[in-house]
């Protein structure tokens, strides 16, 4: 395992975000971007369970939902429709997903949006003590303690969304 130590270091509104509350994190820098959860997940020395997804949902023009998912499991629609009480929800398209986060499919995460966004959680999130999220840059994860994430976002909706 490599941690990735930058002689300048990476910044995101992520990191930025992080530094600004005081929260502890390391970056860990892919040698070549993973072809798979499980690839990212054995470069970083974690399973497959601690890697943290951030998938962008659009319900009607403009209403974004951020939903976070651990791993491989699969998020419910019909779940987050049914907590969200809209009967349509659709991913957001890559162009969607660039605007409202800032960041490419891939490197989302939660921290530091441009505008405040309702984020759910599933309740997996915080079940592993170590976890990992994207940092907004390519190859570059942010490695971290789940309740330092939850800590980090304050008021989110936990859930099982799964």
């Amino acid at each position: 395992m490599m941690w990735y130590i930058p002689c300048m270091p990476v910044a995101s509104t992520a990191t930025r975000s992080l530094d600004q509350l005081s929260i502890p994190y390391r970056l860990f820098e892919h040698p070549h971007p993973p072809e798979s959860l499980e690839q990212a997940a054995h470069e970083r020395g974690q399973t497959p369970g601690q890697i943290i997804r951030s998938i962008l949902f659009r319900h009607e023009q403009e209403y974004f939902v951020l939903v976070l998912m651990a791993g491989p499991g699969q998020i419910s629609w019909k779940r987050v429709r049914a907590h969200l009480g809209v009967s349509r929800i659709s991913m957001a398209s890559e162009s969607e997903v660039r605007e409202v986060t800032r960041c490419e499919i891939g490197t989302v995460n939660p921290l530091g949006l441009p505008h405040p966004i309702r984020i759910l959680s599933d309740v997996s999130v915080f079940t592993s003590e170590e976890i990992s999220i994207g940092s907004g840059v390519r190859g570059v994860a942010i490695i971290m303690k789940s309740a330092d994430l939850r800590r980090a976002l304050g008021k989110i909706e936990v859930e099982q969304f799964c």
